[in-house]
């Protein structure tokens, strides 16, 4: 199976924006840690800015290059129907239009309001059919299936050591640890990283209907999927 990492990973999407501090709901560059917003959107590697971008770039080039790599071998493993390569983009495309949703999801499915423990346990697989129903790219998949996993299922070292990178990096800003949802289709996956707050600072609800949620929102395309919550803890 080919394993593609999420350009740039995706950080936490929990707390409500503030203004006076860091944001935990934008991506965070990897160089300076300042918070993507929406009038300052990360450049596609996650630096702020090329100076950043740059600094970075030492640590940053074994993973890039080696999803680079990973993405000339799709056209091995791609389901008929996709070109060489395609079946990457349109995943990686999936990924960032539902960005909100499959943290919710993954949140929801491995119970961490409940047992935070189990984020150093296991991920969410989310298996994808392909479809050509729709020109967008995120439309072209359908929910076949989603499975609660061992973290062993990723196994690229690569990927594993930059999750484990920013699980150290969320632990000591007071989170919990690394949510790893993997998005699959075919002999492709894409890993997406999330970095989560505790529990006490999460507004969300518990939902055991996340699954039909989630199924909602990708066959009918939407992408303004918000976290639910109806009382101020959740």
């Amino acid at each position: 199976m080919t394993t593609c990492y999420s350009q740039p990973a995706a950080a936490n999407y929990y707390s409500p924006p503030m203004t006076m501090h860091k944001q935990r709901g934008y991506r965070i560059c990897d160089q300076c840690g300042a918070p993507e917003t929406p009038s300052a959107k990360f450049r596609l590697c996650g630096g702020c800015s090329q100076d950043c971008q740059k600094m970075h770039w030492p640590s940053h080039k074994p993973i890039c290059q080696h999803t680079a790599g990973q993405i000339s071998s799709v056209k091995h493993v791609a389901p008929s129907g996709f070109g060489d390569g395609e079946l990457h983009k349109c995943l990686r495309k999936f990924a960032s239009a539902h960005t909100s949703l499959l943290g919710w999801a993954g949140f929801q499915a491995l119970k961490l309001k409940r047992i935070p423990a189990n984020i150093r346990q296991s991920a969410l697989l989310i298996e994808l059919n392909h479809t050509n129903r729709y020109p967008e790219s995120h439309r072209r998949f359908s929910l076949a299936s989603t499975h609660v996993v061992p973290r062993s299922y990723v196994q690229d070292p690569l990927v594993i050591s930059d999750i484990q990178r920013r699980e150290e990096r969320c632990r000591h800003s007071g989170g919990i640890g690394t949510l790893v949802v993997i998005v699959q289709c075919g002999g492709i996956s894409q890993v997406m990283p999330v970095e989560v707050d505790p529990p006490s600072k999460i507004s969300w609800d518990s939902r055991d209907d996340w699954e039909s949620v989630l199924h909602h929102f990708i066959e009918s395309g939407r992408t303004d999927f918000q976290p639910i919550s109806t009382t101020s803890r959740g």
